[in-house]
């Protein structure tokens, strides 16, 4: 897969930019705040519909314009499709495909794309909402149906929410709130849940040994990277993933039962049943605090480094090292995927923004020789000099807005 016509009106800095792209490595130097990241995030919005930078689409509109749109001419094996997406300020969006009218979530599944940026360290240092938000978008690039469930699982979560708060009131004030309303939520509530839990358990199974590959690449050998499935269910009924030195110290008990945790958290019917049980468990904790407590929306991707956790232990470089190996083996796990919903030898797109200048030259190098080869890789520095030289391609300036051949 790659773009080969871009175009942008009223996106972020751009009144008007068209462009024309090659395949393979696609570079993009200027100085900070030239609008090199738009670029990039404009291409990205159309793989998840979400940005890496902000999460309103509001700020995507270009000052003073009601609208913002992106047009791409993208290549599938010998096929070309046409897409447009208008983002309304404070609206629903607008979809073209062909020209022709379609619904937004169409647009989902036709360009996949992977970004790595300075932000994506909060995979490794932030709150487990980062995580989440990284194994909900690759979900959704690898099974395009997902965005709906989710937003049905997001919207079911809000009115529970509600009532909740509403039975904590009541019984703060002496009342009886009558329990049984909260049972056709539940019930709506695990059918979701369940379907979001055994399709993330699967991803990271998935994506666990493409992670520990590529962390080794990147950072030379020095150490062994894991991820592993904290399940909010396991917290709230009891069970507890063993601790990355139990992993290591005694690795074939452990592994075993790792295995069938996740085994049993693929299947859908499980999840739901133990989701019922432990939201019945925990309702009287959730009324007292009005909130939901059980449910994928508390689950974590938890990193490990050896036998200790990434985050309060891993340096700079290993965090660095850590993030770009969750991006690189979710962009290899969507080249080799083959459930059938992707065309023969399709490739998402890979975007690096701004990532050269954080490595040191070794790692650099390695980078590169990773992603060279890439269908399409668009990379975006401030300084050309960051780059690596086996970092070949086609070379654009950005600056003030516009965007020229690079002029060496």
């Amino acid at each position: 897969m790659y773009i080969t016509d871009f175009a942008l009106n009223d996106f972020r800095s751009y009144s008007e930019v068209v462009l024309k792209f090659d395949p393979a490595v696609v570079v993009l130097v200027g100085e900070n705040g030239q609008g090199k990241t738009n670029l990039v995030e404009a291409i990205a919005y159309l793989a998840t519909f979400s940005s890496h930078r902000v999460a309103a689409d509001a700020a995507l509109v270009r000052q003073g314009a009601t609208a913002g749109v992106i047009r791409a001419k993208v290549v599938n094996g010998e096929s070309e499709t046409m897409l447009e997406l208008e983002i309304l300020a404070g609206r629903a969006n607008r979809a073209r495909i062909n020209r022709g009218n379609v619904r937004p979530a169409e647009l989902l599944g036709i360009v996949k794309a992977v970004v790595f940026a300075p932000e994506d360290l909060e995979l490794v240092k932030g709150d487990p909402s980062a995580r989440r938000r990284m194994l909900d978008e690759l979900l959704i690039q690898l099974r395009p149906r997902y965005s709906a469930i989710r937003n049905e699982y997001e919207k079911v979560l809000r009115q529970r929410a509600a009532l909740l708060k509403t039975a904590a009131k009541i019984r703060r004030r002496g009342g009886i709130f009558e329990e049984r309303t909260l049972d056709i939520w539940d019930k709506q509530l695990a059918k979701l849940g369940a379907q979001i839990i055994a399709a993330r358990a699967k991803n990271i199974t998935r994506l666990r040994p493409f992670v520990r590959e590529y962390y080794h690449q990147v950072s030379g050998g020095r150490g062994i990277a894991r991820i592993d499935y904290e399940c909010n269910l396991d917290v709230r009924l009891g069970e507890e993933l063993p601790s990355a030195a139990q992993l290591i110290s005694d690795s074939d008990v452990w592994e075993e039962k790792v295995t069938e945790w996740e085994k049993h958290r693929t299947d859908v019917v499980e999840n739901e049943k133990d989701m019922l049980r432990a939201l019945q468990e925990n309702r009287q904790k959730e009324i007292e605090r009005g909130v939901n407590l059980v449910g994928p929306h508390r689950d974590d991707m938890r990193l490990s480094l050896g036998s200790l956790p990434a985050k309060g232990y891993a340096s700079h470089g290993e965090s660095w090292s850590f993030a770009l190996a969750l991006r690189l083996g979710e962009w290899q796990l969507l080249r080799t995927d083959e459930s059938g919903d992707w065309a023969h030898d399709e490739e998402p797109i890979l975007i690096l923004d701004d990532v050269f200048s954080e490595l040191d030259g070794q790692r650099r190098s390695r980078l590169a020789q990773i992603v060279k080869d890439g269908q399409q890789v668009f990379v975006t520095a401030a300084v050309a000099e960051d780059l690596p030289e086996e970092l070949t391609g086609m070379k654009l300036w950005v600056a003030n807005g516009k965007v020229t051949p690079w002029q060496s």
